[in-house]
């Protein structure tokens, strides 16, 4: 095993991308080599070179039409046993290749601008984030889903290695955490743009951002730490293999390593811009910068460049230049700077940087631990005759400044910074300062004099903008109980039992039989080896109902409903008549002063029309209603009338009756085609009711998500079944009443057999892992079974 060194020192230079180095990933082959990919639109494979400790070019890969922002590998497979690279650009494509190939194995179109990160997981998953706002998961040469919530950018994405979670970090300057497609946290801290991730564990992650800081953050949202260090823009972070320590480059011309939670190491070099970063499998550090050259790093001694090279390097950095304004060095007098006599005395921490002033030249140095030396990083450019505070802004921990003061409160203690806005209230900032160092509460008036005496300050302006949570308002309707209180899960007023059954004269008979709702026999007895759950071939409806009861409420009802919406005695008996069409599955035709007056009942307030959506959710399953109803001139309208009861803090009678008409409208062609072409909206809105704690709005809510499987099952069509997929998953994620479960444990079936594309993106949801535990599902046995079907798929 190689000896290591007291810190890292350069291994070598690899010279040559002809531009800006943008990103940079380690591969598992050969064994020790990374990729790069460079503004010049190429990206290229380098293998160590053991003789010369260098690296050496194995082959240029071309398929970008512009710049090429960001790579990664995606891992071995069996078709592809070295695995895959995958490079994004700002044409906003996605280029495949193999290890071996100049040319794309092919390309990803989808994004409407610069993809900017790239990020692979388990069974050749791939996402992406784009300046488009959008995040995009792809399996093999398939958009599977897209992601949508952010207002800016998505700069930096990653896939959490278990569990089939992702995060996205945005220029709206928050992280998102997604599961199956949607958003489940929004991480809020970053006071500017994220720019990179990285994967400590199962349940924690780093980011870092233009805000100069990096947090360490709890999957369930909490942030645990925030670290401090660089002096401008972090672009890139990586994390050690098994390991916590970390690795961070950015804006001022830095590498940090950073150990428990402290920036142990600084390495500067002489690009302004430091790009990207990624740390090998033996533990060395390799960069990209904007001189287009990449360098690497060891703590080996080994591989430790030859003493010429190290000089090299150091005489290129030694002849940089700094401009003093970037807020890298701090502000700056040159009247008030030392000469090289303060390079006599030792730094005390590496990364130390001073300041020495030769005639009327301004140079910086920094302190190198390794070397046990002041080394020149570079000439300081614009510090002639600068005042004390800059004009511009100045960086302290993360937060632009428009001064930072520099208060000894004693000739024998040390100095403390105070960072000030004009816009700040002196007198405030003065007793925050002396709060946050444990100092006298008796200086207050002399450093809020000295902060008005030197800034000029101007007087405070508060604002403080509320919010209310929109979902804890109260007054749900809750069906059954007379105010608008949650009172918990209620029965069904209409059908008094908790389910439909298809096949069986009585509802409440079949309930207790345990018959089987989708093959209108009993339960699949465990010794028959075939089958009989999916794939599902036809939509699952709901069909029972009293129609006395209906009609005795809607006529309760109807003196409730404003004056010009009354339905007249004429209107009572159309309807009773269109009931008894619709009740006895008769094949007569409705008339048109019967779907008329029905059109008058749906459009009562929403807290009497629960009786009208009944006869509604009965009569769609007519083929002249659905024609009616469904056909491209009126379906938009129809379907919108009905999304508009999903609302989550609407009436739950309204929601469930809307769920279950929206699934007897696969009934027909003419519905179906209505249902798919609308899908992505319904489905959007319907999902919401997945926080109701009413069982029957939950097996509503599955039944519609079987009945799109069943559909996307005959059409195969790829994207779609992901969006079902991503619903299955959330849906399955909060429900506890079995026969919901058992419905999408259907759909979750219907939709990956005979499809090893959706199974492979099922099992990178995680969907497997999932739905495990009902595999040990006691009673009903058709839980139990199915989902063990299901799971010999995955």
């Amino acid at each position: 095993m190689a000896s290591a060194g007291s810190g890292y020192r350069l291994r070598c230079s690899v010279v040559g991308h002809e531009l800006d180095v943008r990103g940079l990933s380690s591969c598992l082959f050969p064994t020790g080599a990374f990729v790069s990919v460079s503004r010049d639109r190429t990206a290229r494979l380098w293998a160590p070179d053991s003789p010369n400790r260098g690296f050496s070019e194995m082959h240029c890969m071309r398929g970008h039409s512009n710049f090429v922002s960001c790579v990664c590998v995606i891992p071995p497979s069996d078709i592809y046993p070295r695995g895959l690279i995958a490079t994004g650009g700002n044409d906003n494509n996605i280029c495949i290749f193999t290890l071996d190939s100049s040319a794309p194995l092919y390309v990803l179109k989808g994004h409407k601008d610069t993809v900017c990160s790239l990020s692979s997981g388990k069974f050749g998953t791939l996402l992406s984030g784009s300046w488009d706002t959008a995040a995009k998961v792809w399996l093999n040469d398939k958009c599977m889903m897209t992601l949508q919530g952010h207002a800016a950018a998505v700069w930096a994405v990653k896939i959490l290695p278990e569990q089939g979670l992702m995060l996205t970090g945005s220029a709206d300057k928050t992280i998102k955490l997604w599961k199956a497609g949607r958003c489940e946290r929004t991480f809020a801290g970053h006071e500017d743009c994220v720019r990179g991730l990285a994967i400590l564990s199962e349940m924690e992650f780093l980011s870092c951002a233009n805000d100069a800081s990096v947090r360490r953050w709890q999957i369930s949202g909490e942030c645990l730490e925030v670290y401090y260090g660089h002096t401008n823009y972090i672009y890139c972070i990586s994390v050690f293999p098994n390991s916590n320590e970390f690795v961070t480059t950015g804006e001022d011309r830095s590498l940090r390593i950073w150990r428990q939670g402290e920036c142990t190491q600084t390495i500067r070099l002489p690009a302004q811009s430091v790009w990207c970063c990624c740390v090998l499998e033996n533990g060395d550090i390799v960069v990209g910068a904007s001189d287009g050259i990449i360098r690497v790093f060891t703590e080996s001694l080994e591989r430790t460049a030859s003493l010429e090279e190290i000089q090299a390097f150091e005489n290129e950095l030694s002849q940089t230049t700094i401009e003093s304004k970037t807020g890298d060095l701090g502000d700056i007098n040159a009247d008030d700077l030392p000469g090289t006599e303060h390079l006599n005395e030792p730094g005390t921490r590496d990364g130390q940087t001073r300041l020495i002033k030769i005639g009327e030249k301004v140079e910086a140095y920094q302190w190198c631990m390794s070397e046990d030396k002041w080394m020149k990083i570079g000439d300081v450019v614009g510090s002639s005759g600068a005042t004390q505070q800059t004009s511009g802004k100045v960086l302290f921990e993360g937060k632009e400044y428009d001064f930072v003061f520099t208060i000894d409160v004693n000739e024998s203690g040390p100095s403390y910074k105070l960072p000030y806005n004009v816009s700040e209230d002196p007198w405030l900032t003065a007793y925050n300062f002396l709060q946050k160092n444990d100092l006298n509460p008796m200086f207050l008036d002399q450093v809020a004099k000295f902060i008005i005496d030197n800034a000029k300050g101007k007087a405070l302006e508060n604002v403080n903008p509320e919010f209310s949570d929109p979902f804890t308002g109260g007054g749900r309707y809750v069906p059954g109980t007379s105010s608008g209180s949650d009172a918990g899960p209620a029965a069904d007023p209409f059908t008094g039992t908790g389910r439909y059954v298809p096949g069986s004269a009585s509802d409440t008979a079949a309930a207790l039989s345990g018959a089987d709702p989708f093959t209108g026999t009993s339960a699949y007895k465990a010794d028959k080896a075939e089958n009989m759950y999916f794939p599902k071939k036809e939509a699952v409806t709901f069909d029972q109902a009293n129609p006395t009861q209906i009609l005795g409420k809607l006529r309760e009802l109807n003196g409730n409903a404003p004056e010009e919406q009354q339905l007249t005695e004429d209107d009572l008996d159309l309807l009773e008549k269109l009931l008894s069409i619709a009740c006895n599955t008769s094949m007569e035709t409705p008339s048109a002063q019967q779907l008329q007056a029905l059109l008058k009942a749906i459009s009562w307030p929403a807290d009497i029309v629960f009786p009208a959506l009944d006869i509604l959710r009965l009569a769609i399953k007519n083929p002249s209603v659905s024609e009616s109803f469904c056909s491209e001139k009126d379906g938009i309208q129809f379907s919108s009338h009905l999304i508009k009861f999903l609302n989550l803090g609407g009436k739950q009678a309204n929601q469930m009756l809307a769920l279950r008409t929206l699934c007897n409208c696969f009934v027909h062609p003419v519905g179906q085609k209505l249902m798919m072409s609308q899908g992505d909206l319904i489905m959007s809105q319907a999902i919401e009711l997945k926080l109701s704690r009413n069982k029957n709005i939950h097996i509503a809510l599955a039944t519609l998500a079987l009945n799109y499987a069943v559909c996307l099952h005959k059409i195969n069509n790829i994207e779609g079944k992901a969006q079902c997929l991503s619903v299955i998953s959330t849906v399955m994620e909060v429900v506890q009443d079995l026969e919901a479960v058992f419905r999408l444990l259907v759909a979750l079936g219907t939709l990956i057999s005979g499809d090893s594309n959706a199974v492979q993106l099922a099992k990178s949801l995680g969907v497997d892992s999932q739905i495990k535990k009902y595999s040990s599902v006691a009673e009903p046995a058709k839980v139990n079974e199915c989902c063990r079907f299901v799971l010999n798929l995955l």
